[in-house]
């Protein structure tokens, strides 16, 4: 029986358009985003630097670029966060069905953009349906490694079994099921966490 239900953020619940980094650092004369500072990406996003150290190290590899194009550029992935999802989080919440946790791969910046587009105010309704709140930027760990998912399960001694884990990256809800988490690998184009009462493991539970 499924008794905790441990949520991705972006495209579950928030709009990304994830070709929308790379596209404008295109227009802003970027030819590709190399190893290296895809490796530093990937340090900002487990909060191993700063803010200011990694839009730092773009702008100068790439000193066309000011700061704030740089900055703006790296937002675009973030949109819109439905209103009709923040109302089914935080009914579920008052439901007390199930204990919810998010567990989102993120850095400061996007999640200052976050703020921005869903306004505080909603970001604090949102925040307050979970009962723990994991960013990995805070964490210093991140998805898909498999020690994110044993901290989870350890740090709220967690049943693996009893737990489903809702991501739209597959190679993510491949590595929490090594530990025996059930998955949904949902599909924003075609899925929407809204219809998580039609998953067989939550409607049978």
């Amino acid at each position: 029986m499924i008794s905790t239900i441990i949520f991705d953020f972006g495209d579950v619940f928030i709009n990304l358009d994830k070709p929308a980094i790379e596209r404008e650092l295109v227009k802003l004369g970027v030819e590709t985003i190399t190893a290296d500072m895809y490796q530093i990406a990937l340090q900002y996003e487990k909060g191993l630097i700063s803010t200011e150290d990694f839009v730092t190290a773009f702008t100068t590899k790439y000193p066309r670029i000011s700061a704030e194009q740089f900055k703006k550029a790296w937002n675009a992935i973030i949109l819109d966060f439905p209103e009709y999802r923040l109302k089914f989080i935080e009914k579920l919440s008052t439901n007390k069905s199930y204990k919810l946790l998010l567990l989102s791969n993120t850095n400061a910046l996007h999640i200052e953009q976050v703020i921005k587009n869903m306004t505080f105010s909603r970001y604090e309704r949102f925040k307050k349906c979970f009962d723990q709140f994991y960013l990995s930027h805070e964490l210093q760990l991140r998805k898909p490694d498999v020690s994110i998912f044993k901290y989870i399960l350890d740090k709220n001694q967690l049943i693996a079994e009893h737990c489903l884990f809702i991501d739209d990256t597959k190679e993510n809800t491949e590595a929490a099921a090594q530990l025996g988490i059930h998955t949904w690998n949902n599909d924003p184009l075609k899925d929407d966490v809204i219809n998580l009462f039609n998953h067989p493991l939550i409607k049978n539970s």
